[in-house]
């Protein structure tokens, strides 16, 4: 994958920002996965950081200046990092934490001047709370902000004093921790009110993607189902959808104004009814944006989708459906709470990629109880479902990982309840990816545990094979 708009600077003297030297008001920090300059990086590529830019967005059309760094996308060491916000001087800085990227970002904060604020927020912030606020090895909190956090953020910029009237905010104070309480509004702003992603915010987007410039969006937020590995998961999010007008005022904007030819949805469920995916379908298709685009599905959802809905989807665009079908065994899709069947899953991937509408499908190995019979059925799977589709006009591949637990999950608590301690699951290695995939650098990262039957090496060694088969069969 190549690269259309990306900055690398080693020195960073130059960055994605109108703000002026000496006025900076919030530096936002996303943090590196490796320690680079001690490890190499060797994935060109991370997904862009659309959560950041759209605080940054937010913030700056209050009339904050704002800058976001990229640590993961420019292979930033945690002394370049430290180093540049220094030199920069923020009132603020803000870090997303996130259980791979933790221990990084404790040592990013460490190194900040004193007098810099600091405002965290991420998933594990959410999943985490109260161990982030009395975790010693950072060395003060300014603002803990869990959840959506665009207006909270703004309005703390505004004055620090506000964070005792915003709801789901914590800070360490004389010893002790506060917490601010207010309309639960601010939770959850108005998503088509809000500002469209300021791209200079984004080091590594658009990008090219096959010979085609793409760009990532999100297009709603929140997930209705409650798988019990995934981190998104949370039965008090507000689930809303931008409408299809707004989706479409954004599309046109990165087509006009970047030469964007292809959208990448990143929500955590775009296609999440199949009511919503009619509605924008058919905005899309009388649009006519002449844009592809991709997203993520539901195999029962598309497996039950007439072949009106399918036909409708094709032609309003899509170009890669991904489906998270997780394992070849229905013994272990009820245990995760994934509400789904292998035959569903086959049958949404054959009626995708009849309709010549490839597919992408998210597969983990080393799931807690998954037996060794359990992994060789999911690889035999893929195997199926690479031959069935084979003569179909789209193309099916596969992404597997190996498992890593989440705090916040239902599989957190069953694991802790299992025996495993907070501190083993939230210690991460990063192996070296394989020299013939390097695009599975960044997810070269693990505990190192034993969940199920296999031991943690074969998992991984089974992830290796399976990704270097899929590049060989079907390289895309």
């Amino acid at each position: 994958m190549l690269l259309l708009f990306c900055y690398f600077i080693p020195n960073l003297c130059i960055m994605n920002s109108t703000a002026s030297p000496q006025n900076l008001d919030l530096l936002l920090v996303n943090s590196p996965l490796k320690r680079y300059g001690e490890q190499e990086r060797k994935n060109n590529f991370t997904l862009p950081t659309l959560g950041l830019a759209y605080i940054a967005t937010y913030a700056e059309s209050r009339g904050f200046s704002v800058e976001v760094l990229d640590a993961e996308a420019r292979a930033l060491s945690i002394a370049e990092v430290t180093n540049y916000a220094n030199t920069r001087h923020p009132r603020w800085a803000g870090l997303n934490l996130l259980a791979p990227t933790y221990r990084h970002s404790t040592a990013i904060l460490r190194g900040l001047s004193p007098d810099i604020q600091i405002m965290l927020g991420g998933h594990q912030a959410k999943a985490m709370p109260a161990e982030i606020m009395n975790d010693t090895a950072i060395p003060r909190i300014d603002a803990l902000i869990l959840g959506e956090a665009e207006t909270r953020v703004a309005r703390l910029l505004e004055d620090t004093g506000e964070r005792e009237r915003l709801p789901q905010v914590y800070w360490r104070e004389n010893g002790g921790t506060g917490s601010g309480a207010g309309d639960n509004s601010w939770l959850f702003p108005d998503i088509n009110d809000l500002p469209f992603v300021d791209r200079k915010f984004l080091v590594q987007d658009p990008y090219i993607d096959g010979g085609v410039v793409e760009s990532a969006m999100i297009a709603s937020r929140g997930c209705p189902f409650r798988c019990s590995f995934c981190g998104a998961v949370d039965p008090a999010h507000l689930i809303r959808m931008r409408s299809p007008d707004n989706i479409l005022a954004e599309m046109r904007q990165l087509r006009d104004t970047l030469a964007v030819r292809r959208i990448r949805f990143l929500d955590d469920l775009f296609l999440a009814s199949p009511k919503a995916m009619r509605a924008v379908f058919t905005a899309f298709s009388e649009a006519k944006t002449q844009l592809q685009w991709d997203a993520n599905g539901r195999a029962n959802i598309i497996a039950n989708a007439s072949g009106d809905l399918i036909n409708s989807m094709r032609d309003a665009g899509a170009r890669e459906i991904a489906l998270g079908i997780e394992t070849g065994s229905d013994r272990l899709l009820k245990h995760i709470g994934k509400n789904i069947t292998v035959a569903q899953a086959e049958a949404a991937i054959v009626k995708l990629c009849r309709a010549g509408i490839d597919v992408k499908g998210f597969f983990i190995l080393g799931m807690p109880t998954e037996t060794r019979k359990e992994q060789n059925k999911t690889e035999s799977f893929i195997e199926h479902l690479w031959a069935t589709t084979e003569a179909l006009p789209g193309v099916f591949r596969c992404s597997v990982f190996a498992y890593r637990p989440y705090p916040g999950t239902i599989d957190w608590q069953r694991l802790l309840a299992a025996g495993f301690s907070k501190e083993e699951l939230l210690t991460y290695t990063q192996g070296e990816a394989d020299e013939a995939i390097p695009e599975r650098d960044e997810f070269d990262f693990s505990t190192g545990l034993q969940f199920g039957e296999v031991p943690a090496p074969e998992v991984r060694q089974a992830v290796t094979r399976i990704m270097k088969r899929q590049k060989e069969f079907r390289p895309r």
